[in-house]
C-alpha cells in the first residue's frame, strides 16, 4: 500500500507519518505545498525522511494560490461571518488537488491528511479528494479510535516529538496551532479555546508573526496607491506587480502598521463553534482598496446583489465546496460584476487602521454636476423627485388609510414656544 499524505512538518503531520507506516504496514510519500510559509518550509524533506517517509515533495504552488484561489475569491469580496478572511479555507483545494496529481503520479492507493476530526479542514480536504479523485481510500487518522487512544491530546504529541528527536514549534509553553500562507496565519486550540484569554497581552505578543502591535505601529502614516484593473489589484504605488509578489509587499506594509488582526468565535461547519485568532494584512488591504473603486464603479442594483449573495459563497468556501458546480457558477457572477472595477484607491496606514483619503477610476459612473448640492445643471431635476417620492409612499399611505397601521403612538409631550 502506498499512502500520499499531507505534511506541514507541524506537530500533528509529524507524528502521523511513522505511525502510519506502522499501522497500515505501508510506503509514505509526504507532500508539502508552498503556498507562502517561507522558512517555515526548511528542511522539510529531511524531517519527512527522518520520521519514515519514502519520498518527499515540496511543490511551489505560490504564483497558483495567489492568480487561481486568492484573487477569484477577492473578486467576490468574501468574508465569512462578516470577519473571517478565509485564508486557511481558501487553501485546501489548492493543496488536495496537488497532493492528488502527486498520488496519480506515484500510483498511490490513498490520501491522508492530518486534520484533526473536530475540524474544518477535514471537510474541505475530502471534499476536494471527492470531486476530483473519488476513487482513491481517504485515510483520516483522527477519526479512527486506536489513533486518538495513542495520542489523546497535544501533549503525548509533544512528548512523542521530543522522544523521537522531532523539531516542532509547539511546546508546553505555546500550545497553540498554527497554520500559515501567502495570505494569513491563523492561530487556534491550547491556551486560545479559552475565549477570555488575551494574545495581545504583553507577555503573549510573540505569538503573531506578521504583524506588530498596534501601540507599538510607527507614530507617522503611510500613505499607498492600489491600482485596480477587472477587480484585480495590479499595481502598487504605480509599480506593476503579479499577484503573489503584489500580496507579499502588502503584508509587509500592513504588518509594520499592525493591520490585519481579528480574534473572533466561529461557528464551523462540522457544528461547533470555535476561537481563532488570525492575521491577514495584505488581504485586509486589498479587502478595503476594491470597495472603494467599486463604490465609484458598480451600478447600485448591481452592487446589491452582489452583496446579498457574498454570504452564500464564502460560507461555500468555508465550508469546502470549492469544486462545486454553484460555487463555479457564483464565481462567474462574481467574475462579471467586476469588469468595471477597474480604478485607483489611496489609503492612509495607521496604528491598525486602513483609512480612505481618495479614489478615481476612468470608468466612474460618479458625477459631480449631478450630485452637486450647488445648484448646478444637470441630468437629476429636483422637482422629479415630488412624483418619485409620491409613487413611493402610495401603499404607505394606503395602508394607513384602509388598514389603520402601522400602530403607532403619536402622543408625546410638547412645548410650544
Amino acid at each position: 500500500m502506498k499512502i500520499v499524505l499531507a505534511y506541514s512538518g507541524g506537530l500533528d503531520t509529524s507524528v502521523l507519518v511513522n505511525w502510519l507506516k506502522q499501522h497500515f504496514g505501508a510506503e509514505i510519500i509526504t507532500f508539502a505545498a508552498n503556498i507562502g510559509q517561507e522558512e517555515e518550509l526548511d528542511g522539510l524533506a529531511e524531517k519527512a525522511k527522518k520520521t519514515g517517509a519514502s519520498a518527499h515533495y515540496t511543490v511551489d504552488l505560490t504564483d497558483e494560490f495567489a492568480s487561481e484561489f486568492i484573487n477569484p475569491m477577492m473578486r467576490a469580496n468574501a468574508v465569512y461571518e462578516g470577519q473571517y478572511y478565509l485564508g486557511t479555507s481558501i487553501a485546501r483545494p489548492l493543496i488536495a488537488k496537488a497532493q492528488i496529481a502527486i498520488a496519480r503520479a506515484e500510483g498511490a492507493d490513498a490520501l491522508a491528511h492530518g486534520a484533526t476530526g473536530k475540524g474544518n479542514d477535514q471537510v474541505r480536504f475530502e471534499l476536494t479528494y471527492a470531486a476530483l479523485a473519488p476513487d482513491l481510500k481517504v485515510i483520516s487518522p483522527w477519526r479512527m479510535e486506536v489513533f486518538r487512544k495513542a495520542f489523546p491530546g497535544r501533549k503525548e504529541m509533544i512528548d512523542y516529538c521530543q522522544r523521537e528527536g522531532v523539531p516542532v514549534e509547539a511546546s508546553a509553553k505555546k500550545p497553540y496551532s498554527m497554520d500559515r500562507n501567502l495570505l494569513h496565519i491563523s492561530y487556534e486550540a491550547g491556551i486560545l479555546e479559552d475565549p477570555w484569554f488575551d494574545p495581545t497581552a504583553p507577555e503573549n505578543r510573540d505569538m503573531f508573526k506578521l504583524t506588530v502591535d498596534p501601540t507599538e505601529a510607527p507614530n507617522e502614516p503611510e500613505y499607498i496607491e492600489l491600482d485596480f484593473a477587472n477587480g484585480d489589484c495590479v499595481a502598487l504605488n504605480g509599480e506593476k506587480l503579479a499577484p503573489a509578489p503584489l500580496l507579499k509587499k502588502l503584508n509587509k506594509l500592513a504588518g509594520k502598521h499592525g493591520i490585519g488582526r481579528v480574534d473572533l468565535v466561529e461557528n464551523r461547519f462540522v457544528g461547533m463553534k470555535s476561537r481563532g485568532v488570525y492575521e491577514t494584512p495584505g488581504g485586509t488591504l486589498l479587502l478595503h482598496g476594491r470597495k472603494q473603486v467599486e463604490t465609484l464603479t458598480l451600478d447600485r442594483d448591481l452592487e446589491h446583489l452582489r452583496d446579498s449573495l457574498i454570504p452564500k459563497y464564502a460560507e461555500l468556501v468555508y465550508n469546502g465546496f470549492w469544486y462545486a458546480p454553484e460555487r463555479e457558477a457564483l464565481q462567474a457572477f462574481f467574475d462579471k460584476s467586476q469588469e468595471s472595477v477597474t480604478g485607483t484607491v489611496r489609503l492612509k496606514l495607521y496604528k491598525g487602521n486602513v483609512i480612505t483619503v481618495g479614489r478615481k477610476s476612468p470608468l466612474s459612473l460618479y458625477e459631480e454636476d449631478v450630485a452637486s448640492m450647488e445648484g448646478v445643471q444637470s441630468a437629476y431635476n429636483p422637482d422629479d423627485a415630488s412624483g418619485f417620492i409620491r409613487l413611493q409612499g402610495l401603499r404607505l399611505r394606503a395602508r394607513r388609510q384602509h388598514q389603520d397601521l402601522p400602530k403607532v403612538d403619536l402622543t408625546t409631550k410638547l412645548t410650544r414656544e
